[in-house]
C-alpha cells in the first residue's frame, strides 16, 4: 500500500454554521439543533433523547443537513479542548441543523479522499494534536478553517484502501451504535412500565386496592430525604486535579454525563464527598435534574448530588427520579430552578408505594438494568479495540 502526506486544505473546504436565535430554541420540534455537546470526544454523534434542543423558527435551507454530511467542532468550552476538531457524520436526512461553532466539511477532491476515511482522520490522535496545538483562546478554545487546512495527514493513494480502513473501523462503531440503541430501548421500556404502574396507577392488583385522594391504600407521600440519603458535592482545590488517573475520578457537573453512565476524564487525589458504585448522580446547578449513574466510586463536586435509596431500591429510585425530573430545571410540580440546595432537593415529595409493589417492579427492572450494564461494558471494550486500531490503521502501521 502506497501512502503520501497531504494537507487537508488540498481536498476539503469548511463552511461555518448559522447563528440560530436563542428565543426559538425549544424542547421539542421537527429540527434538532446540533451543538458541540452533540459530539463524543472520540468522534460520533451524541444524541440526547429528551434533553435534545430543537429550533422552531424559519432558517435558511442551506443549513439543514443531509445524511452523510460531516461536521467538525470549531469551539470547545474546556481549556483542555477534548472535543475540538472532533467530527460526526449526520445519520438522517433533513433532521439536523448546522449551528454556529460547527464546521461543515465539503470534499473538493472526491477521487482523492473517501468521506468515511476523512471522518476517522478527524478523530485520529495525529490530526487532533495539530488542532489543539494551533488553537487560540485561554479558556474557550477555538480553531478555524484555515488552521484545519494546514493539518498534515498520511493517506493511502488508492481510495479503495482508504475505504477498506474506514470499513474496519466502521464495523466497531456500528456495533457500538447498535448496543447504544438497545440500551435506550431497554431503559425506555422500564421507564414506561414505571409510569404505567406508579403514575397511571395500573400496578398489579390495582383493581382491588382502594384509592383515596389519588393515593392507593398502603402508599404514602414522603420527602426525598426520608427515603434517600443525599450527598451534596463539594469541589476540592484545583491543584489536586489530574488527567493521569491518580486518585479517584472527579465530577462536578454534567459535562461527562453519558446516556446513562458517567464517563471519567478528570481525577482527584484529595478524597472529599464520595459517590459509591450504583449511586444516582443528580445535577444541582443549571441544568438541574439531569441524571446519571456511577458504576464505580467517584468524588463529586459542587454541581452534583449523589442519591442513595435507604432500602437499596436503586432501580425503582432511578426511574422514579427520571419521572420527577421530567424536564431540565423543572422539578416535580413544575417549579423552575436554576440551582437547588440540599434543603430544596431533600424536601421534594415523592410517592412511596408498598414494599410489595416495589419488589415486584424491581424483579422486572433489575434484570434489565443488568443487561444495560453488560451492554455498556461491551461498548467500553469495543471502544478500546477501535481506539487501539485507529492510529495504527491511519498511520499505515497495520496494513490492510
Amino acid at each position: 500500500m502506497s501512502w503520501y502526506e497531504l494537507q487537508l486544505g488540498e481536498v476539503i473546504s469548511i463552511k461555518h454554521g448559522w447563528a440560530f436565535k436563542g428565543e426559538f430554541f425549544a424542547d421539542e420540534g421537527e429540527f434538532v439543533l446540533l451543538t458541540p455537546g452533540n459530539f463524543f470526544e472520540n468522534g460520533g454523534i451524541k444524541l440526547k433523547g429528551e434533553k435534545e434542543k430543537y429550533y422552531t423558527d424559519n432558517f435558511p435551507e442551506e443549513f439543514l443537513l443531509s445524511e452523510g454530511d460531516i461536521l467538525v467542532v470549531m469551539t470547545d468550552l474546556k481549556q483542555t479542548a477534548p472535543i475540538l476538531g472532533a467530527s460526526l457524520i449526520i445519520p438522517q436526512d433533513k433532521k439536523f441543523l448546522h449551528n454556529q461553532r460547527l464546521g461543515l466539511v465539503q470534499i473538493k477532491e472526491p477521487t482523492k479522499i473517501d468521506y468515511k476515511f476523512l471522518y476517522y482522520i478527524f478523530n485520529s490522535p495525529t490530526y487532533r494534536s495539530q488542532i489543539r496545538a494551533s488553537a487560540t483562546g485561554a479558556t474557550v478554545r477555538h480553531t478555524a478553517p484555515e488552521r484545519i487546512y494546514k493539518c498534515k495527514i498520511l493517506c493511502p493513494r488508492d481510495i479503495n484502501n482508504q475505504k477498506c480502513i474506514a470499513e474496519i473501523l466502521s464495523n466497531y462503531d456500528n456495533l457500538i451504535d447498535n448496543n447504544n440503541r438497545q440500551i435506550a430501548l431497554l431503559e425506555e421500556s422500564i421507564h414506561l412500565l414505571y409510569k404505567y404502574w406508579f403514575v397511571r396507577l395500573r400496578f398489579p392488583g390495582y383493581e382491588s386496592v382502594k384509592v383515596v385522594d389519588g393515593v392507593p391504600k398502603g402508599w404514602k407521600y414522603e420527602s426525598l430525604e426520608t427515603t434517600c440519603e443525599l450527598i451534596m458535592g463539594q469541589s476540592p482545590p484545583s491543584e489536586f486535579y489530574n488527567n493521569s488517573g491518580q486518585g479517584l475520578p472527579f465530577h462536578q457537573g454534567v459535562s461527562n454525563f453519558g446516556n446513562r453512565f458517567v464517563n471519567h476524564e478528570i481525577y482527584c487525589t484529595q478524597i472529599n464527598r464520595i459517590a459509591e458504585p450504583g449511586d444516582i448522580l443528580c445535577s444541582v446547578r443549571a441544568p438541574v435534574g439531569r441524571l446519571n449513574i456511577t458504576i464505580d466510586k467517584i468524588i463529586i463536586g459542587r454541581g452534583l448530588s449523589a442519591i442513595r435509596n435507604r432500602l437499596g431500591n436503586q432501580s425503582f429510585q432511578y426511574y422514579q427520579l427520571k419521572t420527577l425530573f421530567f424536564q431540565e430545571d423543572i422539578i416535580g410540580n413544575g417549579s423552575i430552578f436554576a440551582s437547588v440546595t440540599k434543603k430544596q432537593l431533600s424536601q421534594q415529595l415523592i410517592i412511596v408505594p408498598s414494599a410489595e409493589i416495589i419488589n415486584k417492579f424491581e424483579k422486572i427492572s433489575k434484570p434489565v438494568d443488568k443487561q444495560i450494564i453488560n451492554l455498556y461494558f461491551q461498548n467500553q471494550k469495543l471502544k478500546e479495540a477501535r481506539d487501539f486500531l485507529l492510529p495504527r490503521l491511519m498511520s499505515g502501521k497495520i496494513i490492510v
